[in-house]
């Protein structure tokens, strides 16, 4: 939001720099700050208190505490120590005193200079730093001290009460540095435009922007401060809101082809076959991208679902529809695993009405091919021909889809897989690949909280699958302490054998591949301890090969036991997922590679291994690959952590609940929305400073209307010079980018 040339103003200019030239580089190059107006935005993380002043008679323990006082006497002492071993350490010791008692100041090592030559017997001064005890009396270690010249009564109040500011900084340069420069560029904050459309400002109650901007930077109460965050969260949530809902608006002014699935085509055949009927959530999610499809603009939709809810079958459905109309849909995957997975699973689906232009298929067949990287030469020459000339209605591949040589004869429909997981080129090369910009369906299996898909989807329709099929058996998870109770770990592998006797698999999941690559590239990494609050963090993470060899020649001896990971060759994982899925093998070892659209009904139990090294998200989507079929799952999660640790925590919460939206709400209150929205902006910076996705659901949600409402009335913004900068500011070039092709 840089909004005015005052504020454009670069910090670091070849004659005359707004700041010292090597501040400013610093605050370039490692804070990203490159104008007034960034760094006028460049908020405080919090505020620390300088205390009440206090009598040194009677001084609470542990609290920071500021002391008017004067210095009674000050030594410097020599002694030795591990860094100092010939006696060359300096500790200074200050006594002061106010009349009401006596305290020790003391500083250390290179610490000492200064105070030295400041602290001479009868200077006064104010003193803040946290009480503590030393050989049975109270001392201040390295306090923040400011000299008192003069009577220095107004200075001791201004300076005891005020709140100081403390921000986001880099080794290279302190919060209290950062704070003297904002205050040497806070004059131009006057000359702040304001964003906010008047109406809306004063009709709320929120403060003019450069009221705002000085309250947040030198606050004279936590009233100021909570005035200025109310008024700076609004900015962030309505100038986002504004950037999608324009996006939203210029999708609606698209020409799309209206895609209509025939009365007794492709579509209504498929649905004759099948053995079971549609769930409701199922039955009103397909109506909402049905009636999307019918427009003649696309259809922009976020199909959002719990584990195993059926996501796959509905997104076949509006496929079908868009073959049924005379257009290809393409089936877009992360992985090749996911990719022959999603393949398998929709030619059983369609049985022979997947087996179009072949003998045996049905008058409605059309055909389904799957494009991958590693296909052979003739494979692929024969799926490239069947896209060229229209022959295959459906294509399901991984990126291979992408390229360049990759031509459709008549793309309608993309369906993007674990959207999170591709990048915007990806996702814009293949929407580049129709005749006019094809309809597009983003499924996720991690469920996304509403103020989330607000913030990050805000330009998507979005539709939420919630209830289970009919037949999905319960899942039922527990925390395995390993090393509080080893004999739960000896019980879990019994627990898989059980299962494997009843004529079930399982999975074992372990967080690294263990042949040694990884630490090899990173030998850092490998040597470095993790912190240093738990043996169990200490050691590296359980490996896949590690854990099968121990496995089959221990408590799972005699079963068959084989591995699965990302470094195998493609045809060699697709072989392990068919003699899985063949019921061929009775326990699967595997990294996460597993997380995301592999279904075998018949595996009922899986292990997590390490689970404390997982997110909360991947815990669930691991855990949705059993209790796919009629028996019910069981989901044992393996850690070391000790009961009291948060990794314990964040476990007991998976296991408390199978309800993927108040999961991924956990997660998110503990990691934050940065890493959320830096995924989906294209890795940018999050551009939220002050605006905290589940907190301000109700500020998010009501920018969202307002904003909705000001596109409509006035798509271009031409009576609001203000937002329009501020959304240049807010959508540089990469972000912008990245909303123009979703």
């Amino acid at each position: 939001m840089d909004l005015v040339p005052a504020l454009e103003e670069p910090l670091k200019q070849p004659l005359k720099s707004v700041l010292g030239p090597a501040t400013a580089k610093v605050m370039a190059e490692h804070l990203g700050l490159h104008t007034v107006g960034d760094l006028l935005h460049h908020y405080p993380r919090r505020y620390e208190e300088r205390g009440q002043l206090t009598h040194l008679a009677d001084l609470p323990m542990d609290e920071h505490v500021t002391v008017v006082a004067q210095v009674a006497d000050a030594r410097l002492h020599s002694f030795a120590s591990s860094r100092a071993p010939r006696g060359k350490g300096q500790r200074l010791e200050v006594t002061i005193t106010d009349g009401s008692g006596r305290l020790q100041l003391v500083f250390f090592g290179n610490g000492v200079h200064k105070p030295h030559k400041d602290l001479l017997p009868g200077t006064r001064a104010m003193f803040a730093g946290k009480v503590s005890v030393f050989n049975h009396r109270l001392q201040l270690a390295h306090p923040a001290y400011e000299l008192l010249r003069g009577d220095g009564e107004e200075a001791v109040e201004t300076w005891a009460g005020s709140l100081i500011p403390l921000y986001p900084a880099t080794a290279k340069l302190e919060s209290w540095k950062i704070g003297k420069a904002v205050q040497t560029v806070l004059p131009a904050a006057q000359e702040a435009l304001d964003p906010l459309p008047p109406a809306l400002r004063e009709g709320r109650g929120l403060l003019p922007l450069p009221e705002a901007l000085l309250k947040i930077h030198r606050p004279a109460t936590k009233a100021d401060i909570a005035d200025a965050r109310a008024r700076l969260k609004w900015d962030e949530a309505f100038v986002l809101q504004v950037a999608l809902a324009r996006r939203r608006y210029a999708d609606a002014q698209l020409p799309a082809v209206a895609r209509r699935p025939r009365a007794d085509g492709l579509l209504t055949a498929f649905d004759d076959r099948l053995p079971f009927t549609l769930t409701e959530g199922q039955q009103k999610v397909s109506r909402e991208i049905f009636a999307d499809l019918a427009t003649e603009h696309p259809m922009h939709r976020l199909l959002q679902g719990e584990v195993g809810s059926g996501k796959t079958l509905v997104a076949l459905r509006a496929m079908l529809a868009v073959v049924d109309a005379g257009g290809q849909a393409a089936l877009l995957a992360p992985t090749e695993v996911l990719a022959q997975q999603h393949h398998r699973s929709v030619t059983e689906m369609m049985g022979d009405l997947a087996e179009g232009g072949m003998l045996g298929g049905t008058e409605h067949a059309t055909k389904v091919v799957l494009l991958t990287g590693s296909m052979g030469a003739a494979a692929r020459r024969k799926a490239l021909l069947d896209l060229a000339t229209g022959e295959a209605g459906v294509v399901i591949g991984t990126h291979a889809l992408i390229e360049d040589k990759v031509q459709f004869h008549d793309l309608g429909l993309v369906v993007v897989d674990e959207q999170h997981r591709f990048g915007v080129e990806q996702r814009d090369a293949l929407r580049g690949k129709g005749k006019q910009p094809p309809h597009l369906l983003v499924m996720t299996a991690t469920p996304i909280p509403r103020t989330v898909a607000m913030t990050v989807f805000g330009d998507l329709e979005t539709s939420v699958l919630d209830q289970l099929p009919a037949g999905r058996s319960p899942i039922a998870s527990h925390v395995v302490p390993a090393a509080d109770k080893p004999h739960f770990l000896s019980r879990a592998w019994e627990r898989v054998r059980e299962e494997v006797e009843n004529g079930h698999q399982a999975y074992v999941v372990c967080p690294r591949i263990g042949d040694d690559i990884e630490e090899a590239a990173d030998p850092k990494k490998a040597a470095k301890k993790k912190s240093a609050e738990d043996e169990a963090e200490k050691r590296p993470p359980l490996a896949v090969l590690d854990v099968a060899d121990q496995l089959a020649k221990g408590p799972l001896q005699g079963l068959r036991v084989e591995v699965l990971h990302g470094r195998m060759h493609p045809d060699d994982k697709d072989a392990v997922m068919r003699r899985f899925a063949a019921g061929d093998t009775d326990v699967l070892v595997a990294t996460t590679v597993i997380e995301v659209g592999v279904n075998v009904p018949n595996a009922t139990a899986i292990v997590i291994m390490d689970a404390d090294r997982f997110g909360v998200s991947q815990l669930h989507q691991l855990r949705g690959r059993v209790g796919r079929g009629s028996a019910p799952g069981l989901c044992l999660l393996v850690t070391e952590m000790p009961e009291a640790s948060a990794a314990r925590q964040r476990l007991n919460a998976v296991a408390a609940t199978l309800d993927g939206f108040e999961l991924s709400r956990i997660d998110l209150e503990q990691r934050r929305e940065g890493d959320v929205l830096g995924q989906a902006q294209s890795g940018a910076r999050s551009s939220l400073r002050v605006l905290e996705v589940i907190e301000d659901e109700e500020v998010i949600a009501e920018a969202r209307s307002e904003a909705m409402a000001l596109v409509t009335a006035d798509p271009d913004l031409d009576r609001l010079p203000g937002l329009r900068t501020a959304l240049d500011a807010l959508l540089d070039e990469e972000r912008e980018q990245y909303l123009e092709k979703g």
